[in-house]
């Protein structure tokens, strides 16, 4: 229930990081998603990798659209900064507040439906202009917030629980990431925390624009056989679809598998998610390898995971723009208003 929220009393004797917080200092409210959802998961990770790299969380600045993935960021990092945005707007939004402060760590939470339809030229743009971020998509394949329509992530030949199939191709954002240009691309599964806590510390640690595709399952309306982003890999069908008046209520699921490993993860209906983990001395540094490593595997019917892409040297779009060290909300009237002289000499350089 949305009213109730979690207790401000914590134990004495919570371990405490090295700038003095517990664990539950970067919680949230108490999350209103369906019981067993993995986006639940994905906030448990980011609290997690936040606390771990010793983050003040004051220094964060969390941003969202619209979606279930979207409401996400009220349940984690309670004390930080943060705007929810109009549906598919969240990039600009975030470019906007990164070039006023540069000072601020900045994390962007969407899903499929608010990055890969209304919001992918904006996704597209903040990848391609290297906007310095994590951006963090949380994929289950439908709609949830609408009752389960088949978003732009759901594979070609998708079939529904009504028999309804999906004629359109799937959007790849991971693929989209490492063609316009994204410097730190990695995909996970919301149930492997094991290898989704390091990739989000990674993330918050890159210089550029850093993205990671997250398979969430939706327990009620895509996690069922044959699902493309079921609870534990949506194979070859995105199921959804489906009038639902009770929701049962289903566990966490998780797994944990070595680098090098595919597993199968059975779902709560018995379906299967494939995943294949990357071997330890997998390459991330070279861009075309990983898009062609990426496109064999899923040919078999497997969700590659793990680091796919990192440019160690790169840039973000304050270089690239050549903007002040001084973040642009602290200067003040004299630097804001030079005078007519400077603007002149701008003008002179533009024509």
């Amino acid at each position: 229930m949305t009213y109730l929220t979690k207790p401000h009393l914590h134990h004495p004797t919570l371990t405490r990081n090295k700038v003095g917080y517990t664990r539950r200092d970067y919680e949230g409210k108490i999350s209103t998603l369906c019981a067993g959802c993995g986006h639940d998961s994905i906030s448990a990770a980011i609290i997690q990798a936040c606390w771990e790299l010793d983050i003040e969380p004051h220094r964060v600045a969390k941003m969202s659209g619209i979606g279930c993935s979207s409401k996400t960021p009220d349940y984690f990092l309670g004390a930080s900064h943060g705007f929810n945005t109009v549906h598919g707007r969240m990039p600009s939004v975030l470019t906007g507040a990164n070039l006023a402060n540069r000072d601020l760590l900045y994390l962007g939470i969407s899903g499929d439906g608010d990055s890969a339809s209304i919001g992918l030229g904006q996704f597209a743009n903040a990848m391609r202009r290297g906007v310095r971020m994590a951006y963090i998509v949380e994929n289950n394949g439908v709609y949830g917030l609408t009752k389960g329509q088949f978003s732009a992530t759901a594979d070609r030949g998708s079939k529904s629980k009504k028999g309804v199939i999906n004629k359109e191709s799937a959007v790849d954002l991971v693929g989209i990431a490492l063609q316009l240009g994204a410097t730190y691309v990695g995909r996970s599964f919301s149930g492997d925390k094991e290898q989704l806590v390091p990739l989000i510390k990674g993330a918050l640690g890159h210089g550029g624009a850093a993205f990671i595709d997250v398979i969430s399952p939706c327990v009620t309306f895509n996690n069922h056989s044959g699902s493309t982003k079921s609870y534990d890999y949506v194979r070859e069908h995105n199921e959804a679809v489906n009038r639902i008046d009770f929701m049962v209520t289903h566990s966490e699921i998780t797994t944990s598998y070595a680098p090098g490993e595919v597993t199968d993860v059975p779902q709560h209906d018995g379906s299967m998610l494939r995943l294949r983990k990357l071997h330890a001395d997998y390459d991330p540094t070279d861009r075309l390898a990983a898009m062609n490593y990426m496109n064999e595997r899923h040919s078999f019917g497997e969700v590659l995971t793990g680091l796919l892409y990192v440019d160690s040297h790169a840039s973000d779009l304050h270089s690239a723009l050549n903007t002040s060290r001084i973040p642009l909300n602290a200067l003040g009237v004299k630097e804001l208003t030079p005078g007519s002289a400077v603007l002149e000499k701008i003008n002179a350089g533009l024509r």
